[in-house]
């Protein structure tokens, strides 16, 4: 579910006292320049979840491209991504496929292992679990996944917890005691905590409990779309004291507010359908044709939103989250992992410096895996 790559370049060059503005070709020309530099890393990448959908590790052959994927060894290395990291439930399934493309993935448990697989041009995978149902309210059971190398949970997917609340859910209630005793041991283990999926309440409990960063490994920025999955600026501006990270999601209806109205105008349709009695397959070809009329989002607006959270929160708390292999539909210009270049091209052709880019790329996230390292050894 999680990935990291290679990024871009800067936006404007300094000539004889002047910024001459490059032409557009030329930003992703260093786009790619960059990507073989610095290690990109997307917060979210759902590919085991879609091998294992489609028959498992056996039944996809990872090496070749796979049009109905967005993400493959070639699309990978097209997009300039060399180091990538895997938030996966099936923590077997990503083992077994670092060891079946040894020469292109290898497995990653720390900051430094990321680095020293970005050096030798593999793609690195690190584990994840999106959702803390899966600890079943043990700490044993999370010490036993940080003893099979996650390095980083998401509190809750999209339903509560007895003890952490969801963004689907309507209570306000955030984390229960049990809850910050989740958040300090994963301090203790050395597991950065994410906030993505969990509501409001959860989030500022969270912020006021840990010890070390925490990031929000698929959000965007509700100031641009009111989705509750998305991050408010109030506490957005709660992240510069914490460390952390906001990396934006490419979800339409994260990024989109006109795709996100239009989604709950489906939402609701299907609903009256159903409530008069219409049969699912007449409700599932209204959706389809609704569907089919929606506006889309754009890679344009993914920057919209990275800009906002630099503008917010600053430029060292923000990174990319992508959801890729997760969502049904992308942004157009980001269809796949290999249109990073196209993002880290619209950055500086707004005027991002090759520093600040190179931080959104991968610095930031680094920083964070290294900052909850160290709270671990202290403990």
């Amino acid at each position: 579910m999680r990935v990291v790559y290679r990024l871009l370049g800067l936006a404007l060059l300094v000539s004889a006292g002047l910024a001459v503005r490059l032409p557009a070709q030329d930003y992703r020309a260093q786009a790619l320049r960059i990507l073989k530099t610095v290690p990109l890393i997307d917060g979210h990448n759902d590919i085991p979840d879609a091998i294992r959908a489609r028959g498992g590790l056996d039944s996809v052959d990872f090496a070749v491209l796979q049009p109905k994927l967005m993400s493959d060894i070639p699309k990978l290395r097209a997009g300039g991504v060399h180091p990538a990291v895997y938030a996966l439930e099936q923590i077997d399934l990503i083992k077994r496929l670092c060891a079946k493309y040894p020469r292109d993935l290898a497995m990653a448990y720390r900051a430094a292992d990321v680095e020293r697989n970005f050096t030798a041009g593999k793609i690195s995978c690190l584990i994840g679990i999106e959702g803390g149902h899966a600890i079943e309210n043990s700490l044993g059971a999370l010490r036993m996944f940080a003893a099979l190398g996650v390095r980083y949970i998401t509190l809750t997917h999209w339903r509560s917890l007895s003890w952490a609340t969801a963004s689907t859910d309507t209570a306000r209630r955030g984390l229960s005691p049990f809850g910050r005793d989740v958040v300090h041991e994963m301090n203790r283990l050395g597991i950065v905590v994410d906030l993505s999926h969990v509501n409001d309440a959860t989030m500022s409990d969270a912020l006021h409990t840990t010890r070390a960063p925490l990031m929000f490994s698929h959000s965007s920025a509700r100031a641009l779309t009111g989705h509750a999955r998305d991050v408010p600026d109030s506490i957005l501006k709660l992240v510069p004291g914490n460390g952390g990270i906001v990396m934006v999601n490419f979800n339409p209806g994260f990024v989109s507010e006109a795709v996100r109205v239009y989604e709950d105008s489906m939402e609701a349709r299907a609903r009256a359908l159903r409530a008069a009695g219409r049969d699912a397959a007449v409700v599932a070809d209204s959706l389809r044709v609704w569907a089919a009329r929606a506006p889309k989002a754009t890679l344009a607006q993914v920057a919209d939103h990275i800009d906002h959270i630099r503008a917010v929160a600053g430029v060292d708390h923000v990174g990319l989250g992508s959801d890729f292999d997760g969502i049904t539909e992308v942004p157009v210009g980001l269809e796949d992992v290999s249109k990073f270049p196209d993002l880290i091209a619209e950055l500086l052709r707004r005027g991002w410096s090759e520093q600040d880019v190179r931080k959104v790329a991968g610095l930031n996230v680094l920083r964070v895996l290294r900052a909850t390292e160290q709270v671990a050894a202290k403990q």
